[in-house]
């Protein structure tokens, strides 16, 4: 069974680029309209990791900012060694965190461009 000179059901063998070649061309479309209208739609759930990831990345970044400001602040205040002491052991949690969230932040986007 042949339509426009394409045999359907060699048609249904084919791998699915070749697939949707054929078949643009049985709509009458060229192939690159229909790689075209497929990529401007294409919208998955690995962009989503992708650009969450992102966000958590940069997320962590400002959060490592603020840490090296807090400490140099502290550094400039000349505290004694006890004060110092205090303000490290409140910085190094949320420094830890930072880390913690920029690391995971890569980690997706790291995935989500593996997996898309």
């Amino acid at each position: 069974m042949a339509r426009n000179g394409v045999d359907l059901r060699r048609l249904a063998n084919l791998p699915p680029a070749p697939r949707q070649g054929a078949l643009a061309a049985l709509a009458g479309l060229s192939y690159l309209e229909v790689m075209e209208q497929t990529a401007a739609s294409a919208s998955s759930v690995f962009d989503i990791v992708i650009w969450s990831g992102t966000a958590l990345s940069l997320l962590g970044l400002l959060g490592l900012v603020y840490c090296i400001i807090r400490v140099s602040r502290a550094k400039r205040a000349n505290l004694t060694d006890d004060a110092m002491r205090a303000e490290l052991k409140k910085v190094v949690p949320l420094n830890l965190g930072a880390l913690f969230l920029s690391v995971i932040g890569l980690m997706m986007v790291i995935i989500g461009i593996f997996l898309a």
